[in-house]
């Protein structure tokens, strides 16, 4: 019983350090194994940080280098915005020069266009007119064909004698002048506003003329006054005039007094001017029209002057 009991005490510590062996064997066999895997994944770790380094390295290089280029094209870019800003200003200025030369063009094409089309307007009235101063002068030369006033056949004027119409130095028409009056007045301006040349007459002129006597202002004034008296003598009813004739008299009648500025020269034997003044002659009062044509003259002699 006793060695039975041995054995199997015997046997039964046998078996528990068996097993503790065992145990240290595995634990021994995994730290083992916990130890390679860690030098392993070690080893792994240490490549990939020595490449990740490498591509760091690499990536730094290619930043300075990057960098470097940033740097250049900024330089680059700063050199290209000057010579942008200098040519935008050159090109400014340019345009503010082509802008003011177009403009002076524009005006000056203006200007042109505008004349040609005063003087083709004025063409056109000149045209309109052409040999209606002839029609006038003719019609007046026919309506005074029986009587011993004249009808001047260049102007289609008539000239009274101041030595007839007033006293000397006198302004204040003589009853005899104002007969004259009575027959040619009406005769002469009935002519020159009549319905077919009223609108073509501009102005109808009454001048006092006098002889070199006495001063010029002095002259001035009496030829002026004889001028005017013959102009009222015109505007009373009871001289021919109707009122409608009267009316449109007062729209275009301008009196004037010449002194002696246009006095009338003696005549030779050819009937050339000499330089002697007819005394007698000079002392006058005219009676006168002037045609629109004559201010269409003087328009297109602006026109060609600004040209």
């Amino acid at each position: 019983m006793k060695n039975k009991r041995r054995k199997r005490e015997a046997f039964g510590e046998h078996s528990y350090w068996q097993s503790y062996s065992d145990m240290m064997a595995a634990l021994l066999l995994f730290f083992v194994l916990i130890i390679a895997i860690t030098m392993a994944v070690y080893r792994q770790k240490t490549v990939d940080l020595e490449n990740t380094e490498a591509e760091l390295l690499a990536a730094k290089n290619q930043l300075e280098l990057t960098w470097s280029d940033l740097e250049n094209s900024k330089i680059e870019l700063e050199k290209s915005n000057e010579e942008l800003k200098s040519s935008l200003a050159q090109l400014q200025e340019a345009y503010a020069k082509e802008a003011f030369t177009q403009e002076e063009l524009g005006k000056a094409y203006l200007e042109i266009q505008k004349a040609e089309e005063e003087l083709a307007s004025t063409k056109s009235e000149l045209q309109n007119i052409v040999g209606i101063r002839t029609d006038i002068i003719r019609a007046l030369q026919a309506t005074f064909n029986d009587s011993s006033m004249k009808v001047d056949s260049q102007t289609g004027s008539i000239t009274f004698s101041s030595d007839v119409m007033f006293r000397f130095n006198s302004a204040t028409l003589t009853a005899e002048s104002q007969k004259v009056l009575q027959t040619v007045i009406p005769k002469y301006l009935s002519v020159l506003l009549q319905e077919q040349y009223r609108n073509y007459i501009a102005e109808i002129i009454i001048e006092g003329h006098t002889d070199t006597n006495s001063s010029y202002v002095t002259n001035m004034e009496l030829s002026y006054n004889r001028a005017a008296s013959v102009a009222k003598f015109c505007f009373n009813e009871k001289n021919g005039l109707n009122r409608t004739q009267i009316e449109q008299l007062q729209d275009l009648l301008t009196v004037n007094g010449r002194s002696y500025s246009e006095p009338v020269y003696e005549k030779d034997a050819a009937g050339n001017d000499t330089t002697s003044i007819d005394m007698a002659a000079s002392r006058r009062v005219e009676i006168k029209f002037r045609l629109k044509e004559d201010e269409m003259i003087e328009k297109i002699a602006q026109i060609i002057s600004r040209e």
